[in-house]
C-alpha cells in the first residue's frame, strides 16, 4: 500500500471511530476558558496545562500567539484560538505576504501536535473609536484567511474577530437588537465573509458591566442567573429569566436585521468580578462565585436560549487567573477562576494545582483506568491522524 493510500486509510479510521469530529476544531463541547497573561506572577505554560487538564477544560482563548504557550500545549488536545493583537492590523491589511508571514511564524510550525483551531483577528475592533482600525479590520481578516488558504490550513484554522457590546445600538428587550448605524457599513462586510466561510459571530457578553453601570435598576438575580422575575419580551412571546441568554438573543436579534439569520452567536469572553472599587457595586466573591458556578451549571446543560432554543450556547469564560498587571479599575485584575499560585479564587467545582501533589493526583479516581486511557489514546490518535490531514492536504 501506498504512502497516500495508508494516509487516506489512516483518516477514514479516524472519521469512523470518532464520527463527531470534524477538521475545523473551533469548539469543543460548550466551555471555554480565557487564558490573560498581562501578569508577573503566574504559572508556567506547562503547570497551566495541568490545570486546565484537570478541570477538563477543552477550549481556550489566548490574545496573542506567545510560543512558549504553544509549545507548552504540544499533545495536549484542548483546543486554542491565538490572538492577531490590534497593533497588527494596519500592517496585516495592506499586505497579504505580510499575513503569511505572521502565519508562518505563529501558527503553521505548531501544527498539528498544538491545536489551534482559530485566529481572533483584532480583538473589540469595531466597538472601539478608532475608526481607521474599523477600515482595515475586513482588509486584514481577509489576508490572514488567505494566508491559511495558501498552505492549505482553512479547515484546520478557522478565522474570526470578537466584538464588544459597543457594537449594538440597543439590545434590551432582546428583541430590540440591533447594529448602530455608523458601524453597519464595516459590520455588514465583515459579517459576509464571515458567512461564506460559516464562521460564527464572536461576541464578548458582560451581565457584571450591564448590572455595575445600573444597580438601581437591575436584580442582582436576574444578572447571577439566580431565582427572580425575569423578563418578558412582548415582540416575541418569550420570558428570559437571566441576563445571559437575553444578551445573546439581542446579538441574535442584531444579526437577523442585518440579514444574517442563520448566523451562530459564539461568547468570546463573560465573567463576573471577585472584587473590585467603590464604585463597582456587585464586584464580590460571593457574586463571582454565583455567576460563574451557574454560569458552568448552565453551559454544561448544552441547550439553548430562548429565541434559539436548539442552539446550544458555547461560551469563554474570562478569565483563567487574575492579572495583577493589568490597568484600569481594580475589577480587571480580579476576574479569574484561579489565583496566581494556581489555587482556586472560589469554589465552583474546580481543583487548583497543587504543589505537594503529583499532577496526576490532580485527576478524580473516575478519571483513572479505561477513560484515562481512552483520553490519551484520543490525544494520540487525534495527533497522528491530524498529521496524515494535513500532509493530505498540503499534497
Amino acid at each position: 500500500m501506498g504512502s497516500s493510500s495508508l494516509l487516506l486509510w489512516s483518516l477514514l479510521l479516524f472519521l469512523i471511530a470518532f464520527p463527531h469530529v470534524t477538521l475545523v476544531h473551533a469548539f469543543t463541547g460548550t466551555y471555554g476558558i480565557n487564558y490573560g497573561r498581562i501578569a508577573d506572577n503566574l504559572p508556567p505554560p506547562g503547570s497551566v496545562v495541568t490545570l486546565l487538564k484537570a478541570a477538563k477544560v477543552k477550549n481556550i482563548r489566548i490574545y496573542d500567539a506567545a510560543h512558549e504557550v504553544l509549545t507548552a500545549f504540544k499533545g495536549s488536545g484542548i483546543e486554542i484560538i491565538v490572538g492577531l493583537g490590534n497593533e497588527y492590523l494596519r500592517d496585516i491589511s495592506v499586505s497579504e505576504d505580510r499575513a503569511m508571514n505572521w502565519v508562518k511564524e505563529n501558527v503553521e510550525p505548531y501544527l498539528p501536535g498544538t491545536r489551534i483551531s482559530g485566529i481572533a483577528v483584532g480583538n473589540e475592533i469595531l466597538g472601539s473609536t478608532d475608526q481607521e482600525l474599523w477600515e482595515v479590520l475586513l482588509p486584514a481578516v481577509k489576508n490572514v484567511y488567505n494566508a491559511l488558504d495558501r498552505l492549505h490550513l482553512t479547515k484546520v484554522v478557522e478565522v474570526s474577530s470578537p466584538h464588544s457590546a459597543a457594537v449594538f445600538a440597543s439590545s434590551f428587550p432582546p428583541s430590540a437588537g440591533a447594529f448602530k448605524e455608523t458601524l453597519v457599513p464595516y459590520m455588514k462586510p465583515l459579517l459576509e465573509f464571515f458567512e461564506q466561510k460559516n464562521t460564527p459571530f464572536y461576541i464578548n457578553i458582560y451581565p457584571f458591566l450591564a448590572y455595575i453601570s445600573d444597580p438601581d435598576h437591575i436584580d442582582v438575580k436576574y444578572a447571577t442567573f439566580q431565582s427572580n422575575p425575569g423578563i418578558y419580551d412582548s415582540a416575541t412571546k418569550l420570558h428570559y429569566d437571566n441576563m445571559f441568554d437575553a444578551q445573546i438573543d439581542a446579538a441574535y436579534a442584531a444579526l437577523e436585521k442585518a440579514g444574517f439569520e442563520k448566523t451562530e452567536v459564539i461568547v468570546s469572553e463573560t465573567g463576573w468580578a471577585s472584587r473590585g472599587d467603590a464604585n463597582e457595586v456587585g464586584a464580590s466573591l460571593k457574586n463571582a462565585r454565583t455567576y460563574n458556578y451557574n454560569l458552568r451549571k448552565r453551559l454544561l446543560k448544552k441547550k439553548g436560549t430562548p429565541y434559539r432554543p436548539k442552539v446550544a450556547v458555547k461560551a469563554y469564560v474570562f478569565a483563567l487567573f487574575n492579572e495583577n498587571l493589568k490597568p484600569g479599575p481594580t475589577s480587571e485584575r480580579n476576574f479569574g477562576l484561579f489565583k496566581a499560585d494556581g489555587s482556586v479564587s472560589y469554589n465552583i467545582g474546580f481543583t487548583g494545582l497543587k504543589p505537594s501533589s503529583a499532577a496526576s493526583s490532580l485527576l478524580s479516581l473516575k478519571d483513572t483506568g479505561l477513560r484515562s486511557w481512552f483520553g490519551s489514546s484520543y490525544s494520540l490518535l487525534y495527533t497522528t491522524c491530524s498529521a496524515a490531514v494535513l500532509l493530505i492536504l498540503m499534497s
